[in-house]
């Protein structure tokens, strides 16, 4: 089986309910996708082992990437952070399996460095189901 470069991998933008407008963002570097679950206890007197029961489930994005001053998809999220709205998020594997959700922007920084280029970096905190999609289209 063939290994999933990083590379490969591409973080993208769209107002919610609107996931076939996708927008890459231009200049991504880095990506993380968050996925934890609280742990629930369900032992009972009888047991000599902690016995846990999954819970709420959530989810998260968090990306980098060189600042592209005129990249459509950057301009959206600068829209969105101000105005405190939820944008669409996906993310592209190789084989053409995504996961998309609809988030809200909880970090939004761009970094200056005198003697580097000018970065981004923006922190997605799911707001609702995230979804597996195999293909282009429809959900698993």
């Amino acid at each position: 089986m063939p290994k999933v470069k990083g590379i490969k991998c591409k973080v993208q933008i769209f107002e919610p309910g609107e996931e076939f407008n996708s927008k890459p963002l231009a200049g991504q570097r880095n990506a993380t996708l968050n996925r934890s679950a609280e742990a629930m206890d369900a032992t009972d007197k009888d047991s000599e082992w902690r016995e846990n029961e999954q819970g709420i489930k959530e989810w998260s994005i968090d990306c980098d990437g060189l600042l592209v001053e005129s990249d459509e998809a950057y301009e959206t999220l600068e829209d969105i952070f101000m105005s405190d709205g939820k944008v669409g998020v996906l993310i592209t594997m190789p084989s053409g399996k995504k996961y998309q959700g609809t988030a809200i922007i909880t970090d939004f920084p761009i970094e200056f460095p005198y003697d580097d280029m000018v970065t981004y970096s923006a922190s997605f905190t799911g707001s609702g189901a995230l979804e597996k999609v195999n293909g282009a289209g429809g959900g698993e």
